[in-house]
């Protein structure tokens, strides 16, 4: 088992369920992206650019899932948490039933196209 799927493994429930439901569609939608563990989170890349990550922060309240060029998906940032970030936004979920699949997809496929 590599790293990053150890970091999932790792994190208490409901955090856990979240990010294997997240691992699933991540990879069933842009089957092409790589999982590595970068900067101690697991970080999908899409030919050797990042793409976005999973994690869980120190406060332990949500799931955040950061996409990389996310300022280029302007459509999508109604959806999407920016905070302090410039490029960077993010899907955010504390609880597995939030995440709505349909959502998700439409903005992975949306964002694999800027690759």
């Amino acid at each position: 088992m590599n790293p990053a799927e150890e970091y999932i493994l790792r994190q208490a429930e409901p955090h856990r369920s979240m990010l294997l439901h997240l691992q699933v569609i991540i990879e069933h939608t842009v089957p092409q992206a790589a999982l590595k563990f970068k900067w101690s989170i697991p970080f999908y890349f899409l030919h050797d650019q990042m793409f976005c990550y999973l994690n869980v922060p120190a406060s332990k309240k949500y799931v955040d899932l950061v996409f990389a060029k996310a300022d280029e998906l302007p459509l999508f940032h109604p959806y999407l948490e920016r905070d302090k970030r410039k490029k960077m936004r993010s899907l955010r979920y504390t609880q597995l039933e939030e995440i709505n699949d349909d959502v998700l997809m439409s903005i992975l496929t949306a964002a694999k196209k800027l690759y």
